[in-house]
């Protein structure tokens, strides 16, 4: 059985064609989105001219004399550029001169981007005209307040000093937030680190049952979440639900509360994996539009497997490798961010990682990386899962499980 798998969303946006046994039962499992039709600019310019619960940016920015604009980074798919054409003319229509427009990458805790990811993320036409800028986590960050759980939020200077805020992001499932969007791009996208430790330690561990996967409603994060917007000033918010191929299938964009309701609420079913898998030897899980943060990979990996035991291949090909995180990441042989480590592989599970671009430091979200299996081609791959599972074997497909989830009961 052959089947053609997305990768590489940042390059050429290209099908990875992998091979099984034809006398293996192979279920393929996508996100009910998968192939909904991409937006055409035109489309995206109207959701952008017409808002939800607000008046246009052109209206609401009358009378300031300088505009930010905030965006996410490279482990998330949203391609900004087309969606800031249309923002950056309501920003001059309302009369703020161009010099006084900026963008600051809500990097959270993630490495600095550099001009050639900003250019995939931006365009070179508003790099030539708009100053760019990496937010720092550790140094120029203001404080504007503390939300009711205790997080002194202090966020980067450049955003806090304007006089008009917009954001712009993508709402795909997250593993701990239950979804991304809304106010995550200014808690933990802006924040200074010291705000960001607090709210993924010390807030989650207040309701951590109420976080996780596709948890919304009720997630103790995103209450905080959108408090720390709100004492940002952020005045205007565009999120967006992508396809199967990583490409802007519907935008949201005015209040950033009515806007990331009314996204999640969309996402909840665009995102779902149907069918939803159970009682497999062998769960393959593709990391696409994430592949840069391919860990997320392995939860969606596990759960389907019988007794939770078994194999999970995760496919990450990745050139740029695997996001710098200051949070999460190792930074020495055995010690690493505040937060690390921050898992380990089941005993129970035989993990298969294939990474065409592989280095010695590819797995190390994980505490326990001697125990996985590498490889670098699917053939590589192939032939290791028949050595464990031989001529018969129950095989599960998530086409993308970093940003697909499996919707609760």
């Amino acid at each position: 059985m052959k089947i053609g798998l997305p990768q590489l969303l940042w390059y050429e946006n290209s099908t990875l064609e992998i091979q099984l046994p034809d006398d293996w039962a192979v279920e393929i499992c996508p996100m009910k989105g998968v192939n909904a039709p991409a937006l055409t600019p035109d489309e995206i310019k109207n959701a952008v001219l017409h808002p939800l619960d607000s008046p246009p940016v052109s209206e609401l920015a009358q009378g300031k004399k300088s505009a930010v604009i905030i965006f996410d980074d490279m482990t998330r798919p949203t391609k900004t550029g087309e969606i800031a054409v249309f923002i950056l003319e309501e920003l001059l229509k309302a009369g703020i001169r161009k010099d006084e427009i900026t963008f600051v990458c809500a990097l959270g805790t993630h490495g600095a981007l550099t001009a050639n990811e900003f250019r995939k993320k931006l365009g070179q036409a508003i790099l030539d005209r708009f100053r760019v800028f990496n937010h720092n986590i550790y140094e120029n960050c203001v404080e504007v307040g503390e939300t009711s759980r205790g997080t002194i939020l202090k966020i980067n200077r450049e955003v806090a000093e304007a006089e008009f805020k917009i954001a712009i992001g993508c709402v795909t499932a997250h593993p701990q937030a239950g979804f991304s969007g809304g106010g995550k791009i200014i808690l933990p996208g802006i924040s200074h680190i010291d705000s960001i430790t607090h709210y993924h330690l010390n807030v989650e561990a207040m309701d951590k049952k109420s976080t996780g996967m596709g948890k919304y409603p009720h997630n103790i994060l995103q209450e905080d979440i959108e408090e720390a917007a709100g004492l940002a000033g952020l005045d205007f918010c565009i999120n967006v639900i992508v396809n199967g191929r990583g490409q802007t299938s519907a935008v949201f964009a005015g209040n950033y509360k009515t806007v990331f309701h009314a996204a999640v609420k969309q996402a909840k079913d665009h995102y779902a994996t149907f069918p939803k898998p159970e009682n497999k030897d062998i769960v393959i899980s593709n990391a696409f539009v994430k592949a840069n943060e391919m860990a997320i990979a392995m939860g969606m990996g596990i759960r389907p497997l019988k007794n939770l035991t078994g194999t999970v291949v995760i496919i990450a090909t990745s050139p740029e490798g695997q996001v710098i995180h200051h949070l999460l990441g190792r930074w020495g042989r055995n010690y690493g961010g505040r937060q690390y480590p921050v898992a380990s592989i089941p005993p129970s599970i035989k993990l298969i990682i294939m990474a065409p671009y592989s280095d010695k430091n590819f797995g190390d979200w994980f505490s326990n990386p001697e125990r996985i299996t590498w490889t670098r081609s699917w053939d590589q791959t192939l032939a290791v899962l028949k050595k464990y599972h031989g001529s018969h074997a129950d095989v599960a497909v998530i086409p993308d499980a970093t940003m697909q989830y499996y919707m609760r009961k």
